[in-house]
């Protein structure tokens, strides 16, 4: 038995992070994914009525950014230093203020607020955020390994994942990034993520 369970809907969503780092790390885990029509009920046995969830031994973690940074440290993916693990969550925040924005684009009913609303993130808001990775990721090392440090962090597999879904609307948002799309490919192309990648289904989210 695993000693850690993931919950989640059957989604990449906001436990996307932490699975990929799991896979890379090569650790096992029960990714667990609740179905819609069950979540009415279990979420009443959740803590925080949310998930994700972590159970680790028996003890409960929520809020996905809480899970990642602990899965982060456990698998040696949050960064080697405290200087490291700053920048580390300089991006990861950045990151999640992107998906933020999509979410609020997801989420919309509105069928015209909708269409305005990728537009500008597509074409407005993205691309400013596509300049700040590439700035980030070019500062160490010239950009040709990896956002901080000389290994793989979380903040490489964050990138690589909440770009998956800005770039299922228009695959050619990277054009402009040369950096920034070596680095996808690079993430992509490791064995254990590439195996992952190859198996999963790429939900809108």
């Amino acid at each position: 038995m695993a000693d850690f369970k993931l919950y989640y809907f059957p989604l990449r969503g906001r436990a996307e992070l932490t699975r990929i780092m799991f896979v890379a790390a090569g650790i096992k885990f029960d990714d667990i994914r609740v179905p819609r029509s069950e979540w009415p009920e279990k979420k009443k046995t959740f803590p925080n009525g949310k998930m994700p969830m972590l159970d680790y031994k028996g003890q409960y973690l929520t809020q996905s950014l809480a899970i990642a940074r602990f899965i982060a440290k456990t698998c040696g993916l949050a960064g080697k230093s405290d200087w490291d693990q700053a920048q580390v969550d300089q991006i990861v925040y950045t990151v999640n203020d992107l998906t933020e924005e999509y979410y609020s684009y997801y989420l919309e009913k509105d069928s015209s607020k909708k269409e305005e609303k990728i537009r500008k993130l597509l074409y407005e808001y993205v691309p400013d955020k596509l300049a700040t990775f590439e700035g980030w990721l070019k500062q160490n090392k010239g950009g040709d390994g990896f956002f901080v440090g000389s290994t793989l962090t979380m903040a490489d597999v964050a990138v690589y994942e909440d770009l998956t879904s800005v770039l299922q609307k228009d695959t050619n948002l990277l054009d402009k990034f040369p950096k920034l799309l070596a680095h996808r490919q690079r993430i992509a192309g490791y064995p254990r993520i590439k195996e992952y990648l190859a198996k999963r289904e790429c939900t809108e989210v």
